[in-house]
């Protein structure tokens, strides 16, 4: 099995890029990261990286006139590093289809709710102020969308009467940390089939 290489895009603390890392070096995911891009210079994703040991590179999207200028530059920082899975972690910024045509069924993003419910940046609000009782995360392929790409693995927890946007948002970060890392596992080993909108998981293999 050819082991994938993951570079991650991230645009703040990266505790999602830590779940990855962590779990890597359990062995439970059979990939090594060969780059992290952050699009802020702050970003505390460059410090976990640099403690890795991996390479940590910023793109400061400031220093760019447009998307498209920033994405290039980004394409080729991931094609330089033999990116062969793009792994966004909690990376703000919308991606054009630029990018998502340079890595075509090979970019993954992660969701702090259930899609296709409560898309966008701002989940955990949108998710309070309508008053469901049940909210979650989703890992999926990106399209050139809005959090709109195949479903690959969700994970539910329960809307609290007492939640705030940080106490909903911790619970629903404990399941991303767990669902993450299996989701690029079952791409490791292959066994993600897209279907159209679906993704079916093919079983283990002997």
């Amino acid at each position: 099995m050819r082991k994938e290489i993951l570079g991650v895009l991230c645009s703040g603390r990266g505790t999602d890029l830590q779940s990855i890392i962590d779990a890597i070096g359990r062995g439970e995911v059979d990939a090594e990261i060969s780059i992290v891009l952050t699009d802020k210079p702050d970003a505390y994703a460059l410090e976990r990286a640099k403690k890795a040991g991996i390479k940590a590179v910023c793109v400061n999207r400031k220093e760019y006139s447009d998307r498209e200028s920033f994405e290039k530059v980004l394409v080729q920082e991931l094609r330089a590093a033999g990116v062969t899975l793009v792994v966004l972690a909690g990376f703000m910024r919308i991606l054009t289809p630029y990018f998502v045509r340079s890595f075509p069924g090979h970019i993954m993003n992660i969701h702090p709710a259930l899609l296709p419910s409560f898309p966008g940046a701002h989940a955990h609000r949108d998710v309070l102020a309508y008053g469901v009782k049940v909210s979650g995360c989703t890992v999926h392929f990106v399209d050139e969308g809005t959090d709109s790409g195949p479903i690959i693995l969700q994970r539910a927890v329960p809307v609290l009467d007492d939640d705030t946007e940080e106490t909903l948002g911790a619970r629903v970060l404990e399941q991303e940390h767990i669902i993450y890392p299996q989701a690029i596992q079952l791409f490791c080993e292959g066994r993600l089939q897209v279907e159209g909108r679906h993704v079916r998981i093919l079983p283990a293999k002997d």
